[in-house]
Formats: structure tokens, C-alpha cells, sequence
């Protein structure tokens, strides 16, 4: 019976690194950024709902979402920023399932990739969560390196998100990430290897 697992984590954890290693060990990724993107592309109902929203200068020349626009409008107005999830989360859930059920049809393992899972109480929506851990000052650090930020800048990113502390309690399955993508990629193989994905490896030479 296939699972459908919810990886999460904190920003500059390394989620994104993890949901590669899994796709290649054969996991299908559902990418909760991805369908965002497409709820609001270009010709899409969702943009034209934006549109109505935000008005005109919501969309670019070129006729798609003026990200920086609606981002800045969004940041201060809590409200503006209910009415945008209004519009794209019942669409995002929308593609996500569809995605997810011609995967589990094919026999697939799926991971739904999903940022913001327990912020948006999704963790029910799957059958186990996988955390992917790195301390705070880590995510600040490698947060201010990634996107040549200020401390205070990366520490407000960082704290607008449950702690990932607090996450790492609520999970299923708590991924290290504190150190090298070379130790992460073993941590990734070990629990795999755990929770019989993978087979473990043998030593063919003589």
C-alpha cells in the first residue's frame, strides 16, 4: 500500500535538498511551491481572482502576478494577506490532491511537499510527517548566506514561522540537517533503509 508522507521543516532547514534525495530514490514529489506558482499563472482563474483583489497593478506587463507588488501589500495587512490565501489555497489543495491521487494510483510513494504544514494544519492530511532539522542560529545563518540578508532580516524571517524546535516534537520522523549535505544524504539513506524503502547496502567485494 503506497504512503503518502508530508515532509516539512523550517526555512533554510533543507527541505528542498531531502525531496530531491527522496525523488530519487523513487518517492513522487507533490510541491506545494509549484502549485502555488500555477494557481496564480498567467490566463489562470486564480490570477483573475487576484486581479479583482488587488487591482491592476497586481499583474505585470506581461500578464502575470506582480509577486513583489502583492507581497509588499500583503506583508503589512493581515487581512489582505486572508483574502490572497482565500483565493489561492483552495486551489493549490485542489492540484495537490489530483496529483497526489494519479501518483498513489500508479503505486507510487508520494511526499507532499509542504513549507507551511503545520501552520496550515495539514498534518492530518497525511499519513506521517518528516521533519527536516537544523537548529535556529543554523537557519539564520545559512538563511543570511542563501539570500545575502541581515541578521535581524533572517531572524524575522525565521521567526515568523513556528519554531522548528516545536515542529520537531509534533513530527513523525525528525531528519538531522546540521551539519554536511554528505551527512545529510546518509541520514536520508538510514531512515530509508529503517523504514524498508530501500534495501540496506552489502559489501559485494571479495
Amino acid at each position: 500500500m503506497p504512503k503518502v508522507i508530508g515532509l516539512t521543516g523550517g526555512i533554510a532547514t533543507g527541505k528542498s535538498t531531502v525531496a530531491q534525495l527522496l525523488s530519487a530514490h523513487g518517492f513522487k514529489i507533490v510541491d506545494a511551491d509549484i502549485a502555488s506558482r500555477k494557481a496564480v499563472e498567467k490566463g489562470s482563474k486564480g490570477l483573475e481572482q487576484v486581479r479583482e483583489a488587488f487591482g491592476e497593478e497586481a499583474i505585470t506587463e506581461s500578464g502575470e502576478m506582480n509577486r513583489q507588488y502583492v507581497g509588499e501589500q500583503i506583508f503589512y495587512d493581515s487581512g489582505l494577506r486572508e483574502k490572497l490565501n482565500a483565493i489561492v489555497h483552495p486551489i493549490v489543495r485542489e492540484l495537490m490532491e489530483a496529483e497526489k491521487e494519479r501518483y498513489l494510483a500508479e503505486g507510487h510513494n508520494v511526499i507532499m511537499d509542504i513549507p507551511l504544514l503545520y501552520e496550515n494544519k495539514l498534518e492530518d492530511t497525511v499519513d506521517e510527517v518528516w521533519l527536516v532539522y537544523a537548529s535556529e542560529p543554523i537557519q539564520v545563518d545559512r538563511l543570511m548566506a542563501r539570500n545575502d540578508l541581515s541578521i535581524e532580516d533572517a531572524k524575522a524571517r525565521v521567526y515568523s514561522q513556528i519554531s522548528i524546535d516545536k515542529k520537531s516534537r509534533m513530527a513523525d520522523v525528525v531528519i538531522d540537517n546540521l551539519d554536511t549535505t554528505l551527512e545529510l544524504k546518509q541520514n536520508v539513506e538510514k531512515l530509508l533503509i529503517e523504514k524498508g524503502y530501500i534495501e540496506p547496502y552489502t559489501n559485494t567485494e571479495e
